[in-house]
């Protein structure tokens, strides 16, 4: 019964690290097309990297969830 929950747990991260991944090159998009010379709007270019940041910090936190800590 716990392996199945653990799977499903494992699972479950895959798949929000994934979403987080696509969302994550969405908003590098964005902000690529945003910093063209006909497009600036700091104010939305800096709340944009922010949310960047933010959401490449969860990609981490959840990688290094599915990722074993095996001291070498």
């Amino acid at each position: 019964m716990n392996v199945t929950n653990e799977l499903n747990f494992e699972e479950m991260l895959r798949i929000k690290l994934e979403v987080l991944r696509r969302t994550h090159r969405d908003l590098d998009d964005t902000i690529a097309a945003l910093e063209l010379p006909s497009m600036r709007d700091q104010l939305t270019l800096r709340r944009l990297k922010k949310q960047k940041l933010v959401l490449k910090d969860h990609i981490s936190e959840i990688f290094n969830q599915l990722t074993p800590n095996i001291i070498a």
